[in-house]
């Protein structure tokens, strides 16, 4: 049954009564035989370790290829051939690509790649214009296919064009040119102008906003031209490219370079950029990171997604950019950056990459960046609820252009200025302390060494009523805390457990092992997330740090980063989901005994409250939403609860302003007959965010039904759950009013 919060308080408000049997616990008198365990098991071993702060990273610059000649000219990017670590080709702006032996000593260029003025006399390096980008195709080593990215004329046109290389890869024919796609450019700023080959093998091209200030003419919310967007496109579907069916606009006819279609272009991936200037995919994990170059007061950086509206010109950063034009009125789901710093740290970003060498261990999974203007070089690190913040690596005189990436994830620094090359190197302070967790899962203490399958005998096992959509995997949950504590309960049911404490969760996808989650709460009182993956045999896992994307079977499994898990596991729901009174107030079977009893009961039995929860049948309650005899009303509400609710609650991270726990009556979630104020993904003037009887025109579904910039959840999931959105769809559909 369903009661009010305020009785979980008053129902407990006794205190136990026992004695200490010296081992750190105090037991009550032996359960009664309703309970699913004689007594609380001792917990040694499964114990949150100190984090000690963690450790910082000391690096410094190393000029390289010094032997060279010294007459780069406007270096602008350097980068290697997929799999080829041999060679270096360095993009000048003024249309030389300069390539050279990955060679301490080398003293001499090999012949250029290409010079684009010599072959295009048309070329224009004005301004921001010039030679801006390289991308090798994938199979660049049998198709010998390379696209570049220039500007030429007056007026400015930007040009990705393709080439190939008709002597095995020394140089490219320029007799091959074939355009691939022009953009006509009003000014001769904000050109943007890299392009790269994504993990999907599509290739991908950063257009500006045009140029002068504020974009007055509204390019980047403009989704009819190709400016101020990430475009992403399939060179090898079609002459001259086909359009990735997954692409927001795709359907539509290829947009022309004059800004005169009528429709949405189909190239656009996300849009809403000033200057997005070099970004690059982390090589682990797929994602997209972007720098994008502000306007009067704020630099950016965005992890961007598909579909995303990233805000510029209604936005300069996550705030209110001048006067908004009229398009900003009907600009929706605008996505803030996962960073931004003001004036007084730079004024030009210049985005980077996620670390992923193995030089400087204490910089792995972290993004790294600069500043064009000041010099300065961050990473960015987790800031322990959920989001990012930025920490000062070195301070630098250069003017630094761009980062390059080698073969093996080490990072290197272009500075344009004096046309000099540097790598990243550790200055000597930068080991990383050892991790607060072991890097081996048998090692932790919380699995069974001689078999880590199986829980450490200080574990309690438990299941929820309503488990939360995890891309089709089985899950097994245990808890643990230390001897002598008890866990509180707070208003709402949400238990609120002891510094110390560890919740463990086995994932399995068709019966295998393939991933297991320890959610720590740590003696500092912060809450951290870890992720191990289970190697091909299912003997050990191994920690994962920095998060990561892998194939399992037909399906991208995703590894959450530590930032990830805080982005779900909010304060607002107590931090552990899913371990409140409604999720356990059902039947167990423990395996220790034998025996199946209400898990509240048995909880309260072995002591593990600071107060007793009292009669289960007094407490609040969820159904499984997968359980037909329960009434659809109260299966799809328990659904929403735990998939959507830890958000979208009172006080939840979200700008939105709806709650959609399971005991919040349906007129009072906001969520039913509101118009959403988010966008109505061109559902029209009839679009709610839960419309009453029409799931058509239901905002909620429709997110839950996509896997993009505007999905829910909105991470951690590449399978959209075909039997939740049914759940849903069902639920909305016998919906006759909010009432």
């Amino acid at each position: 049954m369903r009661i009010p919060a305020i009785l979980i308080l008053l129902t407990a408000a006794g205190c136990h009564g026992s004695s200490d049997d010296g081992s750190g616990n105090n037991p009550p008198n032996p359960p009664g035989p309703a309970a699913g365990l004689d007594q609380r098991p001792s917990n040694l071993t499964c114990l949150a370790p100190s984090t000690n702060g963690g450790a910082g990273v000391d690096i410094e610059l190393t000029r390289v290829f010094t032997s060279l000649p010294p007459n780069l000219s406007q270096p602008l990017a350097m980068l290697q051939a997929p799999s080829d670590a041999s060679r270096w080709f360095v993009l000048e702006k003024t249309g030389r690509v300069r390539v050279f032996a990955n060679a301490p000593n080398v003293a001499a260029f090999d012949a250029d790649f290409i010079d684009i003025p010599a072959s295009f006399p048309t070329f224009n390096d004005a301004s921001e214009g010039g030679l801006l980008g390289m991308a090798f195709h994938p199979d660049f080593a049998t198709n010998r296919e390379v696209f570049l990215s220039w500007t030429e004329g007056t007026p400015m046109v930007s040009v990705i064009a393709r080439f190939t290389s008709l002597d095995g890869g020394a140089t490219l024919d320029p007799g091959s040119r074939e355009d691939i796609i022009r953009v006509n450019q009003p000014f001769t700023n904000h050109d943007g102008g890299q392009i790269a080959f994504g993990p999907d093998g599509f290739l991908y091209i950063g257009f500006g906003d045009g140029g002068s200030g504020g974009d007055p003419d509204g390019h980047a919310q403009n989704t009819r031209d190709l400016l101020g967007d990430m475009l992403r496109i399939d060179v090898d579907g079609a002459v001259p490219y086909a359009i990735p069916a997954s692409n927001p606009f795709s359907g539509g006819a290829r947009c022309p370079a004059d800004h005169t279609s009528t429709t949405n272009c189909p190239e656009i991936y996300a849009f809403g950029f000033r200057n997005p200037w070099r970004w690059s995919f982390d090589t682990a994990t797929g994602e997209l990171w972007v720098g994008d170059v502000g306007q009067n007061a704020f630099e950016e950086i965005d992890r961007v997604e598909l579909g995303g509206n990233y805000g510029w010109d209604c936005r300069e950063g996550s705030s209110t950019f001048g006067s908004p034009a009229p398009s900003c009125a009907v600009a929706t789901n605008l996505i803030d950056p996962v960073h931004e710093y003001g004036r007084s740290f730079g004024f030009s970003v210049t985005g980077g990459y996620v670390y992923r060498g193995s030089q400087i261990p204490a910089l792995v999974g972290d993004y790294v960046f600069g500043d064009y203007g000041s010099g300065v070089i961050w990473r960015l690190v987790d800031a322990g609820s959920g989001g990012f913040a930025a920490q000062n690596l070195l301070d630098t005189s250069l003017s630094i252009a761009s980062f390059g990436e080698d073969e093996d994830g080490e990072l290197y620094v272009v500075d344009i200025a004096q046309g000099r090359l540097y790598r990243i190197d550790d200055a000597g302070g930068g080991a990383p302390a050892p991790p607060p967790v072991a890097t081996l899962l048998s090692d932790t203490g919380c699995v069974n060494p001689q078999n880590p399958a199986a829980p450490a005998a200080g574990l309690i096992p438990y299941r929820v009523a309503a488990p939360f959509w995890s891309d089709g995997a089985d899950k097994e949950r245990w808890l643990a805390i230390p001897n002598g504590t008890t866990i509180a309960v707070q208003a709402g049911g949400d238990f609120a457990f002891p510094p110390g404490s560890v919740l463990m969760k086995h994932f399995r996808l068709a019966g295998n092992l393939i991933e297991t989650r320890l959610f720590m709460r740590h003696p500092s009182g912060d809450w951290a997330g870890y992720s191990y993956e289970w190697n091909a045999q299912g003997s050990d896992a191994t920690l994962i740090q920095g998060g990561k994307v892998a194939p399992i079977g037909t399906q991208n499994w995703i590894f959450p980063s530590g930032n990830d898990c805080l982005t779900c596991h909010t304060a607002a729901a107590g931090f552990a989901l899913g371990l409140e009174a409604a999720e356990l107030n059902h039947a167990f079977t423990y395996q220790a005994t034998g025996r199946t009893a209400n898990q509240l009961t048995t909880l309260d039995a072995i002591a593990l409250f600071a107060a007793p929860l009292g009669d289960p049948s007094a407490l609040p309650e969820l159904p499984d939403p997968a359980d037909a005899l329960a009434s659809l009303d109260t299966r799809a509400r328990a659904y929403l609860h735990t998939n959507c609710a830890h958000c979208h609650r009172a006080g939840g991270p979200t700008p939105s302003s709806m709650d959609l726990r399971f005991d919040t009556l349906l007129a009072m979630t906001l969520a039913c007959d509101a118009v959403p104020q988010a966008g109505d993904l061109n559902m029209g003037p009839a679009a709610r965010i839960i419309a009453p009887g029409a799931p058509g025109s239901s905002v909620l579904l429709a997110r839950m039904n996509r896997r993009d910039a505007v999905a829910m959840p909105p991470l951690a999931s590449s399978l959209v759950d075909d039997a939740g959105v049914a759940l849903i769809r069902d639920w909305i559909a016998s919906l006759a009013s909010c009432l």
